[in-house]
């Protein structure tokens, strides 16, 4: 990562991810913890998370606080955030990065599944905002980062529920931008394209996915996490103090 930018203020900030044990999560907590941050994560994957925390004490960067914790409990979740925040400080950097984007046709979604696919990709995303923005309004401000996803753009088939989670993240996004605001705490949100990871990969990515990626997309690459961790670290430091209520797209030129 040494061509790429640093920041100071992220030195010793308390952040916290969701879904931080794989995937572009993984990715999000590396680049924190090589920026000198205090990162506390969950994920439901104990294995992947407690290897990613070995590998990145064995690059030389502070190993990353990991609780094992399925965001759709919210209680569960709420108390491991809080925690985490007794051991590490406040958290004023928050990236709520946890979904799933399982397919699904229109006949065999259920009211039981339609209310879990919103606990997976929106609901924990208010929860978390709400246990973390008091610390951060004592700690005079932060930063908060939502993931919504390009495939309601783009209208990826039978993936409706999972659209209709993350185009609600950007307004909520916006909405707790403008309450929150006077508290000096930001809120924008990030949409990825489609992002290589291995999930990606293994289940989608065909040779003819891949002709058709390259055909929509302006910038003639696939785009890996690293390239979504690096925007979540801009919006998280003080570089971008007064950016709020925005949604980025990271995506290659796809949209």
């Amino acid at each position: 990562m040494s061509s790429f930018a640093s920041y100071p203020s992220l030195k010793d900030r308390a952040v916290f991810v969701s879904g931080g044990g794989s995937g572009i999560g993984a990715s999000i907590v590396e680049h924190f913890a090589a920026q000198g941050a205090k990162v506390g994560f969950v994920d439901i994957d104990e294995a992947a998370s407690k290897a990613l925390g070995v590998k990145i004490a064995a690059a030389g960067h502070p190993a990353p606080m990991f609780a094992k914790c399925d965001v759709r409990d919210i209680a569960a979740y709420q108390a491991a955030i809080v925690g985490m925040a007794a051991r590490l400080g406040p958290f004023t950097a928050l990236i709520n990065n946890a979904a799933r984007d399982d397919r699904h046709s229109l006949e065999e979604v259920t009211p039981a599944y339609w209310d879990e696919r919103i606990a997976v990709n929106l609901r924990h995303q208010f929860f978390a905002i709400q246990t973390i923005a008091p610390g951060m309004k004592k700690a005079g401000g932060g930063s908060i980062v939502n993931f919504s996803s390009v495939s309601y753009h783009t209208m990826t088939a039978n993936l409706a529920v999972y659209q209709a989670a993350k185009a609600a993240v950007i307004g909520m996004t916006r909405g707790l931008a403008r309450d929150l605001g006077p508290d000096h705490i930001r809120l924008n949100s990030i949409t990825p394209g489609w992002i290589m990871t291995r999930r990606q990969i293994d289940l989608w990515l065909t040779p003819e996915a891949e002709a058709g990626l390259m055909q929509a997309q302006c910038l003639k690459e696939k785009l890996y996490p690293p390239d979504i961790a690096r925007m979540a670290l801009w919006l998280a430091a003080d570089d971008s103090r007064l950016v709020t209520a925005q949604n980025f797209v990271v995506d290659g030129g796809r949209m």
